[in-house]
């Protein structure tokens, strides 16, 4: 089980184990639950608002595609030839 963190490189199990150690001897049995849940609820709402902030943005394409859409079908009905010039009431 090795993960990768940018600038520690990749973490064992012997790192991991001695991670948990320092963590255990600085916070005591008691507190590690409390700290746990902390961070858990804390990347949970980390998640929530990167999935909010990217439908926003993904919303924000699709209305700028389809305000793109609209603008070229109106220049082709106004350019057409023998066609009106058409004006907005």
């Amino acid at each position: 089980m090795n993960s990768t963190l940018g600038f520690l490189g990749t973490l064992g199990t012997q790192e991991m184990v001695l991670i948990f150690l320092i963590l255990l001897l600085l916070f005591g049995a008691k507190k590690l639950p409390q700290l746990a849940r902390g961070i858990g609820k804390s990347v949970g709402e980390f998640r929530k608002a990167r999935e909010e902030f990217e439908d926003e943005i993904r919303k924000g394409g699709e209305e700028f595609e389809n305000e793109a859409k609209k603008s070229d079908d109106d220049d082709k009905v106004t350019k057409a030839p023998g066609a009106q010039p058409r004006t907005e009431s």
